[in-house]
């Protein structure tokens, strides 16, 4: 049977149609909002290259997840900037750390209302600005990360994260971490793997996020934007490890990567909608080249159809407050 007796536009004739029809669907509870805390601020400090994103005080951050309980988010993700960084990240393992203050103060906050995350990861504690500690040559040292990495989140557990984000692309990261957390009693604790973290152009204005000392580029531990199949190998060692949750980052140039995850992955599986896909849309809203309602809401919504079971977007709470506004 062809057309006229089949038109598949009887499905679109309104807005009620279209939303009892609808494949994908966006909530609130779907959304994670990472946020940055920054030592030593006493105003929020705007990001230039991140309009309406800010690094928090420890009193705005706090505000900022209760309006996140309020509005009915899944999660917060925070990220720390410390003072002062050493080239072995200690500030990431001071248990009185700028993240680790953050992750108490924020749990004294929302309590269990809110899962609180948190990033384990060196690249906001170092002076040179990599996800690791380096070798005598300069190289990251994968395996001397690993021992810090453990630390730090044994420390972060024990502040209160109810979910651990693991996101320096270490071989080997999810197993020492959980292990870690078992030896110390926090079975409990969750770990959302960055399982298939690539290298991309797309991180800039995070860049500007957490003041990073950067120098060159992660190329020889995140992954390479041409890898298809060796995102799926990468998840597949981390559930083995025992991950809980898996992420693929960045989300925008890489749905196809999403896709087969979510195809293949038992755990709920995650997108970050990175800094740079934010400022992207935040710059052509600006200068009136496209709706910028529309574009955030289809750009996340393109997101969970590829196969996100949740976002991290810096457009949570907007978002949300528009879902809301919806219903």
């Amino acid at each position: 049977m062809s057309f006229p007796a089949n038109r598949p536009r009887r499905m679109r004739t309104s807005p009620a149609m279209r939303r009892l029809t609808a494949e994908t669907t966006l909530a609130p509870a779907q959304l994670i909002l990472p946020a940055f805390v920054r030592e030593g601020l006493t105003h929020p400090n705007p990001i230039q290259s991140m309009p309406g994103v800010v690094q928090h005080t420890p009193e705005t951050l706090k505000r900022a997840a209760a309006e996140a309980v309020e509005l009915g988010l899944g999660g917060i993700m925070l990220f720390g900037i410390p003072a002062e960084r050493d080239a072995t990240g200690t500030a990431g393992t001071d248990p009185d750390g700028v993240l680790n203050r953050a992750i108490r103060d924020v749990r004294a906050e929302v309590g269990d209302e809110l899962i609180v995350m948190s990033d384990v990861c060196l690249d906001e504690f170092t002076d040179h600005g990599h996800c690791g500690v380096l070798d005598d040559a300069g190289r990251v040292d994968n395996d001397a990360t690993l021992e810090i990495y453990a630390e730090m989140a044994v420390c972060q557990a024990e502040a209160g994260a109810h979910v651990l984000g693991p996101s320096g692309m270490m071989d080997g990261q999810v197993a020492v971490i959980r292990q870690a957390l078992d030896d110390d009693g926090h079975q409990d604790t969750a770990i959302l793997a960055y399982a298939a973290k690539y290298a991309s152009a797309f991180y800039g204005p995070f860049r500007e996020a957490v003041d990073s000392q950067l120098r060159g580029d992660r190329r020889t531990y995140q992954m390479d934007a041409a890898n298809r199949r060796e995102a799926v190998y990468e998840v597949e060692l981390d559930l083995a490890e025992g991950a809980d949750m898996v992420m693929v980052k960045p989300a925008m140039s890489y749905l196809d990567i999403l896709s087969d995850v979510a195809e293949m992955s038992p755990v709920p599986v995650s997108a970050y909608q990175i800094s740079g896909e934010y400022a992207m849309i935040e710059a052509a809203a600006a200068n009136g080249w496209i709706d910028r309602r529309a574009a955030i809401t289809e750009s996340v919504l393109g997101i969970r159809r590829a196969g996100a079971d949740t976002v991290l977007t810096y457009w949570a709470a907007e978002l949300a407050g528009w879902l809301k506004e919806g219903k």
